[in-house]
């Protein structure tokens, strides 16, 4: 996972941002946002203190798979962090004999936006960035990405960059409130993004 990422062609940029590795830093920025209770409901894991995010967030491992989106546009918010992205690069399901030919062809997308800075299309403009290095300088040949089901900002993202849905689950997930919440998952293939033009879309 770690050696795909490292060479690929950072930073990435896009018309109004910048997308970049995760540095011990940015969880001072991070946790602005993500301690914040509406972003909270719909993560995995939310350390109670800053302390304990900074943990978690520069842990080796974690910070190997996330990225930095920064806004490139000029003014006073230029160079802002707005959100980050998770690609985790993994294999793909196979069976024994052919196990080797699915090591890492796949990736589990994750984001977690500044909602301070929503409605403005920065989250579909990053995350289909991200997209086209999976497809393009990765050579992943499949993305997939899961949230709740009432976390509706986030599969209407999915949607927006051409993503399926493929699975809506009943009840598969355990909320940290003690409820079990439904789930969906979304796929996309490289094939479909060449062949439909997606990585030519516009916001």
């Amino acid at each position: 996972m770690t050696d795909l990422l490292d060479a690929a062609p950072w930073p990435l940029r896009t018309e109004r941002l910048v997308i970049r590795r995760y540095r011990p830093e940015d969880a001072d920025r991070a946790w602005t946002y993500r301690r914040l209770p509406e972003v909270v409901d719909g993560i995995s894991a939310a350390p109670a203190s800053f302390e304990a995010f900074r943990a978690y967030a520069t842990e080796p491992g974690r910070m190997a798979k996330m990225l930095v989106v920064e806004l490139a546009v000029d003014g006073p918010h230029a160079g802002r962090m707005i959100g980050d992205v998770m690609v985790a690069v993994e294999d793909g399901w196979a069976q024994a004999e052919v196990a080797a030919h699915a090591r890492n062809t796949q990736a589990e997308l994750g984001w977690v936006f500044d909602p301070a800075y929503g409605g403005r299309g920065y989250a579909t403009e990053a995350v289909r960035a991200v997209i086209a290095l999976c497809f393009g300088p990765l050579g992943l040949r499949r993305v997939h990405a899961g949230c709740f089901a009432s976390n509706e900002a986030s599969w209407r993202l999915m949607e927006r960059v051409g993503m399926r849905r493929e699975e809506f689950s009943r009840e598969t997930a355990l909320h940290r409130s003690g409820r079990w919440v439904d789930g969906m998952n979304y796929g996309l293939l490289a094939g479909e993004w060449a062949a439909e033009g997606l990585d030519r879309a516009g916001r």
